[in-house]
């Protein structure tokens, strides 16, 4: 027999007596036969029982079947509700009197007691329990697995429109198009698992301490979304590097003259005009810039790259209006067309 107390009956301390109940015993039995309790079964059903997603899990790992018994039918385990009777006899009603300030205290109490059960002859056969259970039951069991079940619950939950779920009050990323959804969530000690129609979306390091925390990955956001979040002093230096020497020079100087979040929103309007014009434009006026001003602005950058384009715009009209020359296409005619010849 196996006794210990927990606080609630809730889903990770049932899956917790049923591994600490394994361990103790060495082995698995083929068939559970459990109460028919809301913390394990879903939907009892005549045929067959819906086990909740974890409990599923746990009796895959143990390979073992769960057969949960029938509402209010006692005698579907007999040998089980006589010993609850015994226990609440022998246990609890020897520690009535014992103060205890924390589970692990009253575990301790209840072990030792259970020891003592368990190691004491029968009345009326020869052995005791714990003789019984290593003669003729142990053997009968089947091995645990190479490694303990991983504890784990499943809960549902809705994204939000931050393409975000909570859970334990705090908040992982899904792919934003799941928005509206409702995803389900696998938890287990360290990690966060999100199933959309038994598909797994997203998953993220459990976090841990102060409430409100946001664990949010880059590839769940929409595009303006990322195009924010990746718009920052690094990622503009690299870019001015990239465009040429001029337009490195004044970025860095913008960055240096500005407080952060106003010099990214120069450097966004920077980004915006260079969208305009070739890199080589850009290099040019900024070069230009730098020389004409001391305090370079995105404003005369503008004026600098609208004149130029301007000026080539000019160009290439009078290009196409000049007269056509008399060298390349006139015609030259000889004295025989003024009848000069004529006798």
């Amino acid at each position: 027999m196996y006794v210990e107390a927990f606080l609630d009956m809730k889903s990770a301390n049932w899956l917790k007596a049923h591994i600490h109940a394994f361990d103790y015993f060495g082995g698995v039995t083929e068939t559970l036969v459990p109460d028919n309790l809301k913390t394990g079964v879903i939907k009892a059903q005549r045929e067959e029982s819906i086990l909740n997603e974890a409990y599923r899990e746990l009796a895959d790992h143990y390979r073992t079947v769960i057969v949960p018994s029938r509402v209010r039918k006692p005698k579907d385990k007999p040998t089980a509700e006589g010993s609850v009777g015994y226990a609440s006899r022998q246990i609890i009603a020897a520690l009535r009197n014992a103060q205890c300030f924390h589970i692990t205290e009253l575990n301790q109490y209840i072990f030792e007691k259970l020891e003592e059960i368990n190691t004491t002859d029968f009345q009326k056969r020869p052995g005791s329990r714990k003789k019984v259970f290593e003669e003729e039951e142990k053997s009968t069991l089947q091995q645990l697995p190479q490694t303990r079940f991983k504890m784990m619950e499943w809960k549902t939950a809705k994204v939000q429109l931050n393409y975000h779920i909570q859970v334990e009050r705090m908040y992982y990323s899904v792919p934003y198009e799941y928005v509206r959804e409702s995803v389900d969530i696998r938890l287990t000690t360290d990690l966060i698992e999100v199933y959309f129609k038994e598909a797994r979306i997203a998953s993220h390091k459990r976090l841990k301490g102060e409430i409100g925390q946001f664990s949010t990955k880059v590839d769940h956001m929409p595009d303006h979304h990322r195009s924010y979040l990746e718009h920052n002093p690094e990622n503009n230096v690299k870019w001015a590097a990239a465009m040429g020497p001029s337009t490195e020079k004044y970025v860095a100087y913008i960055l240096e003259n500005n407080v952060e979040k106003k010099a990214l929103n120069i450097l966004s309007t920077l980004q915006n005009i260079a969208r305009k014009f070739t890199t080589e434009e850009l290099e040019q006026a900024i070069t230009t810039l730098l020389e004409i001003s001391t305090t370079p602005s995105n404003t005369v950058l503008k004026g600098i790259l609208e004149r130029k384009k301007k000026s080539l715009k000019t160009q290439e009209s009078a290009a196409k209006t000049q007269p056509a020359s008399t060298e390349s296409h006139g015609f030259t005619r000889g004295a025989s067309y003024f009848g000069r010849d004529k006798k």
